[in-house]
C-alpha cells in the first residue's frame, strides 16, 4: 500500500491529519498533500493548529491570522491566530453573563477569573480547537487538512475532552431535572410561561462543541491520521509509544510516513564524506527496524531534499516524492 493508493481507495476520508514529534516535517506534508489534492481538481484547505507552526515560510506568503488565503486554484490556507481567539473566547463569556443574569457589568472577582483561566497554557489547545470546529462546520471544502499540534498536546485535549464531556453531561443532567421541576410548576400555576434557561442552553451548545470536535479526530470513516517519523531511534520509541496512545483514543491510523531518507547514491558516489556513509548506514538499520514494527502500514519514504521546502516548486516536488507509488521502497 502507498500514500497515493490510500487516498484513491479512501475518497471518503477528508479530513486529513499528521502528526508527530515537532520538526520531523508534519507542516511540510500537510502543505504538500494539499497542492497534490488540488492539483487533481480538490477543492482544499489546509490549516495549522500548531501555534509554532510555519505555513506562511512554507508558502511564502504572509497568512497567519488573516483568515483563509488562497494560495493557488483550489488551494487554500490558514493559520490559526490563537490569541486572537482567546480574546474572542473572554469577550464571549462576558457577554453571555451579562445576558444570562442581567449584571450591567460583569463582577470582579468573576472577570479575575475570566483573566487567570485564558492564561492557562490548556486555554490555547483549546481555542484553536474551538476554532477548528467552526472551519469544518462552514464546509465550502472537499478536503481539510491539518497540521496539527505536537502528539502530547493533541492526547491531552482528547484525554480532557472525555472528562469535559462527562462533567458537562452531568451537570446538564441536573439542569435538565430542574427544568422538569420549573415546568410542573408551571402546570400547577396554570400554564405560567417558563422562562427559557440560557443556561441550560448554553451546557448543551458547549457538550455539542466537545462532541463535535473530539469526534473529528476519532471518524474512522472520515477521518486520516498519518504519522511521520525519521530514521532514528528515540523517534521510532516515541511514535510507538504515540501510536499506541492514539489507538487507545480510537484514533484511526491510516499510516506511516519516514522522512529525510538519504539516498543509495550515498554509497556509490565519490568524494562522499564518511560521515554521510555511516549516517546512511544507520539510517539502513533503522529503515528495517520502522518496517518490521509497522510492515505494510510505511506508506511512503521521503527522500532528504538538498534545501528548505519554502515555495511552490519545492512543494510539488515533495509532493511529487510523497505519493511516488515506489516511494515505500
Amino acid at each position: 500500500m502507498s500514500l497515493a493508493r490510500i487516498f484513491e481507495e479512501y475518497p471518503e476520508r477528508r479530513y486529513i491529519m499528521f502528526g508527530g514529534k515537532g520538526g520531523l516535517g508534519k507542516t511540510t506534508f500537510s502543505a504538500a498533500t494539499a497542492y497534490h489534492l488540488a492539483s487533481q481538481g480538490h477543492r482544499v484547505l489546509v490549516f495549522s493548529v500548531d501555534p509554532q507552526a510555519s505555513l506562511s515560510d512554507i508558502f511564502q506568503r504572509d497568512i497567519f491570522g488573516k483568515g483563509v488565503v488562497e494560495i493557488i486554484p483550489n488551494l487554500f490556507a490558514q493559520e490559526i491566530d490563537a490569541d486572537r481567539r482567546i480574546r474572542e473566547y473572554q469577550d464571549e463569556i462576558r457577554q453571555k453573563i451579562l445576558d444570562m443574569y442581567g449584571f450591567e457589568a460583569v463582577p470582579d472577582e468573576i472577570e479575575s477569573y475570566i483573566q487567570a483561566a485564558s492564561a492557562e497554557p490548556a486555554m490555547e489547545e483549546s481555542a484553536i480547537f474551538d476554532q477548528v470546529v467552526d472551519i469544518v462546520v462552514a464546509g465550502g471544502y472537499d478536503y481539510y487538512i491539518y497540521d496539527l499540534v505536537p502528539l502530547g498536546h493533541a492526547l491531552y485535549y482528547l484525554s480532557m475532552a472525555s472528562v469535559y464531556d462527562e462533567w458537562i453531561g452531568r451537570i446538564t443532567a441536573l439542569r435538565e431535572e430542574m427544568r422538569e421541576y420549573e415546568q410542573m410548576a408551571s402546570r400547577i400555576q396554570r400554564g405560567k410561561p417558563v422562562k427559557e434557561d440560557q443556561i441550560l442552553n448554553e451546557l448543551q451548545y458547549i457538550k455539542n462543541r466537545i462532541s463535535t470536535s473530539a469526534s473529528i479526530l476519532t471518524d474512522k470513516e472520515k477521518t486520516a491520521f498519518f504519522f511521520v517519523l525519521v530514521p532514528e531511534e528515540m523517534i521510532l520509541i516515541d511514535t510507538l509509544n504515540a501510536a499506541r496512545l492514539f489507538a487507545k483514543y480510537d484514533v484511526p491510523i491510516s499510516g506511516y510516513i519516514v522522512n529525510r531518507v538519504l539516498p543509495d547514491l550515498v554509497m556509490t558516489e565519490s568524494g562522499v564524506p564518511d560521515y554521510l556513509r555511516s549516517r546512511y548506514k544507520m539510517q539502513s538499520e533503522y529503515l528495517k527496524k520502522i518496517d518490521t514494527t509497522f510492515m505494510d502500514q510505511v506508506l511512503s519514504r521521503v527522500p532528504e531534499f538538498e534545501r528548505d521546502i519554502t515555495g511552490m516548486e519545492m512543494i510539488k516536488r515533495m509532493a511529487e516524492a510523497m505519493f511516488n507509488e515506489d516511494a515505500t521502497t
